[in-house]
């Protein structure tokens, strides 16, 4: 479906509850969330957090060298960290 199909069709679902202000806030904290996530690089899906703690339940640790700052820790294990 094209863009402006997809955007219409939001729109007329949205026009459906729009007398209902609780419906309303749901849509929009939903809407938030959902353009939160498509910003925000660090986010993981369920499947690679669980990922992580298998790792670390294997002994697997990280340490930060002295002087070093979050960024370049991140980076120096192989995290894509936004400059």
């Amino acid at each position: 479906m094209a863009s402006l199909q997809l955007n219409a069709e939001v729109l007329r679902a949205i026009d459906e509850i729009s007398d209902d202000e609780t419906l309303m806030n749901k849509v929009l904290k939903y809407v938030k969330r959902l353009a939160a996530k498509g910003n925000d690089s660090t986010l993981m899906t369920k499947e690679e957090f669980f990922a992580h703690i298998d790792e670390a339940k294997k002994g697997k640790t990280y340490s930060m060298m002295p002087d070093e700052n979050l960024t370049e820790f991140l980076k120096r294990n192989g995290y894509e960290v936004p400059d």
